[in-house]
């Protein structure tokens, strides 16, 4: 008897025991995600999402809707180009000032209200037309709202990387990433598919360039990060100074613009091709997204064709693929956090290629619900995973003194590919007779592309940042 109570007391200790060892480690794992600067980093990711259905997804479904060919809805891609080509500007960014604004608010914050109060305005801007009024005046509307929201992106992305440790980029990626998800998939997204079915196209962008306001408000509420120069950056910067002043047959006002151009546009660059591998890293992140490009530039007018209605594709693919994105974008930062950027970069991409399968097992399904959900939301988890580790490496690769110029860059690299390659997506389904199970399949296999160039990375250079 007392032997059976000793042996039922140790069973419930050693089961306490194991739980609180549980709890503890949940609390170790989360503990990053408790920074009161992640509330801020979310609400900005709020305001850099917001934008990007306006201009993709929900924008192809306008475009469809009011009878708009798929070759010409793939072009409209063309339209998002400054997201890819940001990185031209971005130097300025890094180095001009603002008159009265910059003295006030920093530079990371004078120059984030500026682009976001452009924003709002290209957006209710974009709200005043219809594609029955003419495509190209539609595209010159959707070029401002992109020009506008390329120019922020750069700024959340330096006040991103300068506000944290190099230990919080996994955790501070997810957090922006989840804003972002808020803003993009839920608001912007489901809700702007729930307020056109309602109010109508054009109302619906009108309310939903209101809403970034949020981004506004975070900006005011938080602090200027302070901006770190290593040693070694100096000392680079004014051996090219002192060159220059050597140039006695130039007057003195050409050889300062000179030397302004360089410290701001050529020392950024000629620091990263200094970095072992830096050609091989620059194709990775060039391909690595390609087959997502094809398939979310044509994900829309693939569930209209299937026979979904606006609200049921609002339902599935924002609300139930957000839940299924926001766990992928923790998991995503979790495992950033315990297995490594580039280890983490590599499981989520073999998962989001072999995820993307799931929509070839759709189109061969017809219009079936329950395939519907199971492929929209393994596909969003995946892309939580992928978009987390990607962020955080491409913050790891960026020098403190040129942030927002070498970030651009790199972002820019990736944009690139997701948008000239997904101009072609509309192309390649008419290409294939509308034949989706086939698309969605190539769609998978050019997701892998990037995989063994990664797995080089790994293997030769794995401490370049």
């Amino acid at each position: 008897m007392t032997v059976r109570k000793a042996s039922k007391f140790s069973i419930d200790t050693h089961s306490r025991s194991d739980t609180i060892n549980l709890i503890n480690i949940l609390t170790a794992w989360f503990t990053p995600y408790r920074d009161k600067r992640m509330i801020t980093l979310l609400a900005l990711g709020f305001s850099s999402g917001l934008p990007a259905p306006l201009v993709f997804s929900n924008l192809s479904i306008w475009l469809r809707d009011e009878g708009v060919s798929r070759s010409d809805i793939g072009l409209f891609a063309l339209a998002a180009t400054p997201y890819a080509i940001n990185f031209l500007w971005a130097p300025l960014l890094d180095r001009l000032r603002i008159p009265y604004l910059t003295a006030r608010f920093g530079r990371r914050r004078s120059w984030a209200l500026v682009s976001q109060v452009g924003l709002m305005l290209a957006i209710l801007y974009l709200s005043l037309f219809n594609p029955a009024d003419g495509l190209f005046m539609m595209a010159v509307a959707v070029l401002g709202v992109t020009f506008m929201s390329a120019t922020q992106d750069i700024v959340i992305d330096a006040y991103r990387i300068e506000i944290l440790d190099t230990h919080q980029y996994g955790s501070g990626s997810a957090a922006g990433i989840w804003g972002w998800h808020l803003g993009g998939t839920l608001i912007g997204g489901a809700g702007g598919l729930y307020l056109a079915h309602s109010l109508g196209w054009n109302i619906a962008y009108l309310l939903l360039g209101c809403m970034v306001l949020v981004g506004i408000m975070a900006v005011l509420l938080s602090p200027e990060p302070k901006i770190y120069v290593t040693d070694e950056t100096r000392a680079e910067e004014a051996r090219a100074l002192a060159h220059l002043e050597r140039w006695s047959a130039l007057p003195r006002l050409p050889r300062r613009v000179i030397g302004w151009l360089y410290v701001t546009l050529l020392a950024p660059l000629m620091e990263f091709t200094k970095r072992e591998g830096w050609v091989l890293i620059l194709v990775f992140i060039f391909i690595f997204k390609l087959g997502d490009a094809l398939l979310g530039r044509m994900s829309g007018v693939f569930y209209r064709e299937l026979g979904f209605t606006l609200p049921e594709i609002a339902e599935v693919a924002k609300v139930y693929g957000l839940t299924a994105n926001l766990i992928g974008i923790v998991i995503g930062g979790i495992l950033v956090a315990r297995i490594g950027i580039l280890r983490a970069l590599f499981l989520a991409g073999f998962s989001t290629a072999a995820t993307n399968l799931t929509y070839s097992w759709l189109a061969a399904s017809g219009q079936s619900m329950g395939v519907f959900i199971f492929a929209v939301a393994s596909d969003n988890f995946t892309t939580g995973l992928v978009t987390v580790a990607l962020v955080a490496y491409l913050s790891s690769l960026c020098n403190s003194a040129y942030t927002a110029t070498q970030y651009a860059l790199l972002a820019s690299l990736a944009n690139l590919a997701r948008i000239w390659f997904s101009a072609s997506s509309g192309i390649m389904v008419d290409a294939l007779d509308g034949d989706w199970t086939v698309f969605f399949t190539l769609c998978a296999v050019i997701a892998l592309l990037g995989l063994p160039l990664l797995w080089v990375i790994m293997r030769r250079y794995p401490n370049v940042s």
